[in-house]
Order: C-alpha cells, then sequence, then structure tokens
C-alpha cells in the first residue's frame, strides 16, 4: 500500500467548552477535500494530540476516517514514548480504516539510536498499514540518524518519514540512503521546495489549514516539473509561514483560522493566547497575502 504525493494538512483540533469541536472538525475535513488537500494527518503535534485523552484521541481518528470515507488518505498520530501504548493506538487507527500512521520519535524519556530501531520496528510489527516516522528534534529532543531512518526503511511497513529537524544537509542524507519509493515528507513549511528537490514527496503541513490550495499547488507544480513556480509560491508564502511560527505552533495558526471564521480558536493548556503584539504580526501577514 502506498501513501500520498502532495500536501498533507496537519489539521487542528477545533475545541468548545473544552471538548472536541466535532460540528467545526467536520465542516474543516470537507474544506480540505473541496480545496484540494492531499491527505489528511489527524493527531499530530499541530492537532494538540499531546493533551487529547486517551477517548478523545481514538474518537478524533476514528470520525475523520467516517467522514472523509475514502475521498483522501487519513494518516493517524498514534506516537508515544511508551512503545506498548503506540502499539495499542496504532492497531486501534488500523482497525478503524486509518490509511497509514504518523509515528513521533519518543519523547523525554528519548532513545539511543538502537532505542529508536527496536521502538519503530516493534510498532510496524504490529500492524499492517504503512507509517511515516516523524522527525522533530526540537520537540521531542532527539534525532533520528540518516542511517538509522535507512535501517527501518528496510521494514515492509515503513515507507516514510516526516523531517522536520531543519537540517537540509541531514535530508539530503537521508534521500541519499533510502530506496527510491521510500517516502520524505518536509515537516518544515519553509522548506517545502528545498526538499522536494532531494527526491521528496510532499509535505505534511501547518500553513496548509490557513492556504490549503496553495500549499497544495506548490507541491504539485514540483511534481509537474515546474520548479519555477513551485519556487515562487514558497517564497510568496514565507512571510506567512514565518508568523505562523512567531510563537509555538498550533497558537498562530489557531489565531489565524479564528480571524478567517474557521474555528473558534480555543487551545488547552498549558498553550495560551497569541501576545497583542505577535497577534499584530499575524494579521498584517495574513492582509498582505490576501486571507484576511
Amino acid at each position: 500500500m502506498s501513501l500520498f504525493k502532495g500536501s498533507g494538512v496537519a489539521i487542528v483540533t477545533p475545541f468548545k467548552n473544552n471538548k472536541i469541536d466535532f460540528i467545526q472538525l467536520e465542516e474543516l475535513l470537507n474544506w480540505h477535500v473541496e480545496q484540494g488537500t492531499d491527505s489528511i494527518i489527524i493527531c499530530g503535534t499541530t492537532g494538540e494530540c499531546s493533551t487529547l485523552t486517551d477517548e478523545e484521541h481514538k474518537e478524533a481518528i476514528k470520525f475523520t476516517v467516517e467522514k472523509i470515507n475514502g475521498r483522501i488518505p487519513v494518516i493517524a498520530g498514534t506516537g508515544s514514548n511508551d512503545t506498548a501504548y503506540a502499539i495499542q493506538l496504532s492497531q486501534y487507527a488500523e482497525a478503524v480504516g486509518s490509511n497509514g500512521l504518523l509515528l513521533v520519535t519518543p519523547y523525554y524519556n528519548k532513545a539511543t539510536q538502537k532505542g529508536l530501531i527496536v521502538h519503530f520496528t516493534a510498532i510496524a510489527d504490529a500492524v499492517s498499514i504503512p507509517i511515516i516516522l516523524y522527525n522533530v528534534p526540537s520537540r521531542t529532543g532527539v534525532n533520528i540518524l540518516p542511517s538509522t531512518v535507512a535501517q527501518l526503511a528496510k521494514h515492509p511497513n515503513i515507507k516514510g518519514v516526516k523531517e522536520a529537524s531543519g537540517n537540509i544537509a541531514q535530508v539530503a542524507e537521508i534521500a541519499r540512503l533510502v530506496p527510491d519509493d521510500f517516502y520524505i515528507y518536509s515537516g518544515n513549511d519553509d522548506m517545502i521546495v528545498p526538499l522536494m528537490s532531494l527526491k521528496g514527496s510532499g509535505v505534511i503541513s501547518v500553513v496548509a489549514n490557513i492556504a490549503p490550495k496553495d500549499t497544495h499547488e506548490m507541491v504539485q507544480r514540483y511534481l509537474n516539473g515546474d520548479v519555477n513556480g513551485s519556487c515562487e509560491l514558497q517564497l510568496k508564502m514565507k512571510p506567512l509561514i514565518d508568523a505562523l511560527f512567531i510563537e509555538v505552533n498550533p497558537i498562530p495558526v489557531k489565531a489565524a483560522m479564528k480571524l478567517m471564521n474557521l474555528i473558534e480558536g480555543k487551545l488547552r493548556l498549558p498553550l495560551t493566547d497569541m501576545s497583542d503584539e505577535n497577534l499584530c504580526v499575524l494579521k498584517m501577514r495574513m492582509t498582505e497575502y490576501g486571507l484576511i
């Protein structure tokens, strides 16, 4: 089973009265399909999975699979720093119809490179749908080395990596070591085109929450051979992308979506609303881009 090429949205989890707002989530899912988003990634970092209860996490995955109803792939975030729990959640996601899994590196307790291989292999052995490794050392405190990615890529169920190290040399080394059919996704919205130039398959994106059509178009242009057109969109979007990371994700993107009347914009503690100063910057960039 193959994964997706293009723009996958790391979708936010809308809240109302501190519970998941499933009505708003369904509206967002339908909007993304209409806008050309190539895949939905539910319960990732941007989806505030770290503050979802086990029940909410499962409900969000099941709901998304049911509402998307096969129109585009659904990738479920089921990673954990507890291997046994990651296996349990991954098996649940497969059972309810997820098309793939996004597995973040173990955080807080961390792991050696040997530990990472054993951890991801144990999960991959327990399921039969494609797995995307998620490397985000700025959040987890651990980096999957290219040689480790290459070792894991030998497993028949480990099909790709979301690379959010911000290190383009590391991406190049991964691309050199992995098979041609291994998917490499940008985990940084400001590095989509550079990563695509290194055998990249697309992006798992934050900015796609507010500019899904342009994010899809940027990747599609590159895949179609229009490198200059893709580069133009990347550079046009860069000020907007920078504003979305002026505070820790997903604080700015939820504020942006509130400004666009897409969601109420509620966050779960310990995340708090943007500072007035940073909100002014975000509004300016969104106005310049034509979103508000």
